[in-house]
């Protein structure tokens, strides 16, 4: 579906992006992974899996306490690239941070879903959903926070990974135990 204040339908393997005008000039999906539209929220994640669960704790992760490498674009732990194919991917920390500081962010409701609307320099926007995270078998913080992997693994400690976490007031770049269910947002160059 064409989605907000777009004209023309851009996609790759299938699935709809939204060129931002940012510096990189890279390409962000218009919906999560598991997602029909920009709001649903879609399917949750623990960092470096290609499959959902019903629990989401250290015991079952299959990357917890792992020493690991940037993921991004490895189907066998880039679940973007494993699901949708192409050339989609998990962000990097820094692509994170590139829509963290070049867009505007406007706290929203979508069709019923709160969540930021991201608008780029150029004036075209994404969707995030605020859709929580799963820890146990437990949904948290939907409708109030959003929880978005990146590719790259915590450089301090194997327990985590790099997420963009968001709540109306607040958001930022830092980290989460790999263990807990969160979004997937999909870049493409």
């Amino acid at each position: 579906p064409v989605l907000g204040n777009q004209n023309e339908s851009n996609k790759i393997n299938g699935y709809e992006y939204v060129d931002l005008g940012l510096p990189s000039g890279l390409k962000w999906a218009t919906c999560n992974v598991g997602a029909d539209s920009s709001e649903d929220c879609g399917d949750y994640y623990a960092w470096g899996e290609i499959e959902t669960k019903s629990e989401y704790t250290g015991d079952n992760s299959k990357t917890y306490g792992k020493s690991m490498s940037d993921i991004s674009g490895n189907a066998m732990y880039d679940v973007a690239r494993a699901k949708w194919g192409g050339s989609w991917r998990l962000p990097t920390k820094k692509e994170l941070e590139e829509l963290e500081n070049n867009c505007k962010w406007k706290w929203t409701t979508q069709n019923g879903k709160k969540g930021f609307k991201v608008t780029g320099p150029n004036g075209k926007s994404i969707f995030l959903p605020a859709a929580g995270y799963r820890i146990g078998s437990s949904l948290y913080g939907a409708g109030e926070e959003g929880y978005y992997w990146s590719s790259p693994p915590y450089v301090s400690n194997d327990d985590g990974a790099y997420r963009l976490y968001f709540r109306s007031s607040y958001r930022n770049v830092g980290w989460n135990y790999r263990h807990s269910g969160q979004s997937v947002r999909p870049v493409s160059e």
